[in-house]
């Protein structure tokens, strides 16, 4: 099985078993590349792409002899693409209306709403997603290594731990009477010392990324543009995760905050809303080294449709969330046109912004951030394979890659909302084995 080379991958997800071979012929192949979708077969050995052939220009209907014990799925002229892959994605965030519920849930019953949030992601044709922070210690890590040993369903994972904060910073909920770390979201750290023996801590139960709070949250109570750490602070931590080959990742709302991210190499950059002439000169000038995925759904859905979780749009949260919107799509905007890697990642995982939307983002990249369709897609599978390190096999269709992709009734390449609706999405492969097998009555099937 893969290794990505900081935490890896292994195991089918819990999948049906595989047939000896899975072809689909008669489809439409949409690889990933930024290539149109062209007619054509896919064949599927073990849990990769063994050949891919195209179709003569006669298009559609193709016909061709199953080979001996092979599975044959006849596609009908329906889109085969590579699974989506979530750069920003909190499987401990459980679709709770609000912070707290998310904080303060016992750990048992948290670990169980993991398996529920990881089954979500999967079952809505997210067949990987890159670890952005987790609630509580070892949630990630558990999760990820249940999900990759077979045990539950969901998308191929890497660990985070809590995000990394200062005191009084954003994650720091303690009360003046109640001083208990245990009732925070992040892990509070004061000092290059206490932040190295933190990441360390981190390290030692099993993560593959740390992650930083460099500036702050407007629901949270510290502004979005508000910075935090010292940079002796901020060099500790990058230097012991480094040292011990861990990604590094930042809540960087701020210029400042993504400065520092160039800086001190924090290669995965989540929000990046505000930014100047320097600092999207600095991202460009070292586009190959960082990732951004912006969070724009958790600023829409924030500012726009929380009322009834007592988030009311007009208020000053609400409008500052606003003002940061306009700011963060700009952002994006000016980095797609410099080529600075922009991908999917909503910060989905509240009640107002669930697990199972999360291909909205694509719809958000096409309305909002001026990507065509192809260039969101890509966003959400080739650009996915590469932040999960995994680059040279995950995130298209090529023969060698690693068998995730998605049999979809439309075009998304025409029209991303496609992949909103669940019911359109035929079949999801993972790791050559079906999670969601396509049913006898959509596609023509034979052994």
């Amino acid at each position: 099985m893969a290794d990505n080379g900081f935490g890896g991958w292994g195991g089918s997800g819990g999948g049906a078993p595989r047939a000896p071979e899975i072809v689909f012929s008669n489809v439409r192949i949409l690889d990933g590349t930024g290539e149109k979708p062209y007619s054509g077969e896919v064949t599927v050995s073990g849990n990769r792409i063994k050949s891919i052939t195209r179709s003569g220009s006669g298009g559609f209907g193709w016909n061709s002899q199953s080979n001996g014990g092979s599975q044959r799925i006849d596609g009908r002229g329906m889109t085969l693409m590579p699974g989506l892959i979530d750069a920003h994605l909190h499987l401990s965030w459980n679709n709770a209306p609000g912070i707290n519920p998310i904080q303060m849930m016992p750990v048992e019953e948290h670990m169980l709403n993991c398996v529920y949030m990881a089954k979500l992601l999967l079952d809505a044709g997210f067949t990987a997603g890159y670890g952005a922070a987790a609630a509580k210690p070892r949630l990630d890590v558990v999760i990820r290594d249940a999900i990759r040993s077979g045990k539950v369903p969901g998308p191929r994972y890497t660990a985070a731990g809590p995000e990394l904060t200062s005191v009084g910073g954003l994650g720091d909920a303690s009360l003046p009477h109640i001083p208990h770390e245990g009732l925070n979201l992040g892990i509070v750290v004061s000092g290059a010392e206490d932040m190295r023996r933190k990441v360390r801590e981190l390290m030692k139960w099993g993560v593959d990324t740390i992650k930083l709070n460099l500036s702050g949250e407007e629901i949270t109570g510290m502004g979005a543009e508000e910075n935090q750490f010292t940079d002796e602070e901020v060099r500790v931590a990058c230097e012991e995760a480094k040292g011990r080959h861990r990604r590094l990742a930042a809540h960087a709302r701020s210029k400042e905050s993504i400065q520092r991210c160039v800086k001190f190499g924090i290669d995965i950059i989540y929000h990046a809303s505000f930014t100047d002439e320097q600092t999207l000169d600095l991202l460009e000038a070292n586009k190959d080294k960082h990732f951004v995925a912006p969070g724009l759904a958790w600023l829409i859905n924030t500012a726009r449709n929380a009322a009834e979780y007592g988030i009311k749009p007009g208020t000053p949260m609400t409008e500052a969330y606003e003002r940061e919107l306009e700011h963060a799509v700009e952002s994006m905007r000016q980095m797609h046109k410099r080529g600075i890697r922009v991908l999917i990642g909503g910060d989905y995982g509240f009640a107002w912004t669930p697990h199972g939307t999360n291909a909205k983002d694509l719809q958000y990249f096409v309305e909002m951030v001026g990507m065509s369709p192809m260039e969101a897609i890509q966003a959400g599978t080739k650009l996915g394979g590469e932040i999960m390190g995994m680059g040279h096999e995950l995130g298209m269709i090529k023969e060698g890659y690693l068998a995730d992709m998605l049999l979809v009734d439309g075009d998304p390449s025409t029209d991303v909302r496609v992949l909103q609706d669940h019911k359109r999405i035929v079949a999801i492969m993972q790791d050559g084995a079906f999670h969601k097998a396509p049913s006898a009555q959509t596609v023509g099937m034979r052994l």
